[in-house]
């Protein structure tokens, strides 16, 4: 594995008195001496008894987890492991691990460039999917933090939970899941992304916590980790905020509108209702194997996210162009299936492995951008000038 020290770190091979300066950085060994480390460590190749002082480093933080973390609370040294069996790393606990691979991955990276309610908005400050995601991971690590779960895991989940979403939200889920006759649902795509078809078909090879986690995200499911189950809340109260934030910028909402049944429980302004949820799951939650909402928030909660769905989500101005990006989707897929030869091969050697055409013009359809989806329907259905 590539080791994360480099050989120019202060102390390598640094004489004693090059640090005799009080303004010059101590060596390795001193700055982190709560970890059983030396300078010798740090040279490569790292093998035998070097190596072992490696592994304390993931170690320490296992028990760090044993220590910190609440009984009930998912613990890495505990976790039912992986699809396919790997050696551990040396310095991050399988979560930490599983968190960092879902953050190098194009699947994620795709996310800047998909829809999150507003198609191809005309401003730099409405949310993608991407930034979705990144306020998800915020509000889960808070309230995982203060409940003593297990932070990594409850990142982890965050971060991949809409890695298989499609382009322009869920108007190209539809779309998917109307045209193929395997049915789509974007959760169901996300673990199927990073099982096998991230590093070009080779899998992200998650463990089993973190998979689960993706797969169980929406509230018609419940995850078997409490970390997993705080993403599941995290997810919609992120998105009440934010799309509500978004729709006011928009002129499609004010305050004003938000019914005084909702705004007298959660708060009159989208900062005081995002406290309110994350105060309330704390302290409803807190000492107790369980996350919830106290039934009040929990009424106001509903309430609030039934008000979205009916003046944002199916809003006719809001939602406009949603009728036109759920055809390009459905148009696409049905060429793809015609022309299965020009997916990448990757995703092709699937159908040789038992999957069907069906399915995977849908993993290619659902890994294109937003952008990238008008490139190809243009390049395939829109008339070019004739230039000769």
């Amino acid at each position: 594995m590539p080791n994360f020290f480099n050989a120019g770190i202060a102390g390598d091979g640094a004489a004693a008195d090059d640090f005799a300066n009080p303004y010059q950085a101590a060596p390795f060994s001193t700055r982190f001496s709560f970890f059983p480390v030396t300078v010798s460590a740090l040279h490569l190749p790292v093998s035998g008894k070097e190596r072992t002082c490696l592994l304390n480093i993931r170690e320490k933080l296992e028990k760090r987890e044993h220590d910190l973390l609440a009984p009930w609370a998912a613990h890495a040294v505990d976790s039912k492991g992986r699809l396919h069996p790997e050696e551990q790393d040396d310095i991050r606990p399988v979560f930490q691990r599983d968190r960092d691979r879902i953050l190098h991955s194009k699947s994620f990276r795709r996310l800047k460039d998909k829809t999150q309610v507003f198609i191809t908005p005309d401003g730099d400050h409405y949310r993608t999917r991407m930034t979705h995601t990144l306020e998800v991971s915020q509000i889960a690590r808070t309230i995982a933090r203060a409940l003593q779960l297990n932070e990594d895991l409850t990142e982890a989940i965050a971060l991949g939970h809409d890695l298989g979403h499609t382009p322009f939200g869920h108007a190209g889920e539809r779309a998917l899941n109307e045209a193929c006759p395997e049915h789509f649902k974007h959760n169901v795509q996300s673990v199927r992304m990073v099982d096998v078809l991230e590093k070009n078909g080779q899998g992200l090879n998650l463990t089993m916590e973190v998979r689960d986690g993706i797969l169980n995200h929406q509230m018609s499911t419940m995850p078997s980790t409490l970390e997993g189950q705080v993403v599941r809340f995290s997810d919609k109260i992120a998105y009440i905020h934010h799309d509500m934030d978004d729709a006011i910028r928009g002129g499609i909402l004010t305050e004003a509108d938000v019914p005084e049944d909702i705004a007298g429980v959660l708060g009159r302004s989208l900062n005081d209702r995002l406290d309110h949820f994350i105060h309330d799951i704390i302290t409803t939650s807190e000492g107790r194997p369980v996350v919830e909402m106290s039934p009040v928030t929990y009424e106001a909660f509903t309430k609030i996210r039934n008000f979205m769905f009916e003046n944002v989500y199916t809003n006719p101005e809001a939602k406009g162009e949603e009728g036109k990006a759920f055809e390009l989707v459905k148009t696409l897929y049905f060429y793809y299936l015609d022309h299965v030869d020009v997916i990448p091969d990757y995703m092709k050697e699937r159908i040789a492995l038992g999957d069907s055409k069906e399915r995977v013009v849908c993993d290619y359809i659902s890994s294109m951008t937003d952008r990238y989806a008008i490139e190809r329907y243009e390049d395939l259905f829109v008339p070019k000038t004739w230039n000769r």
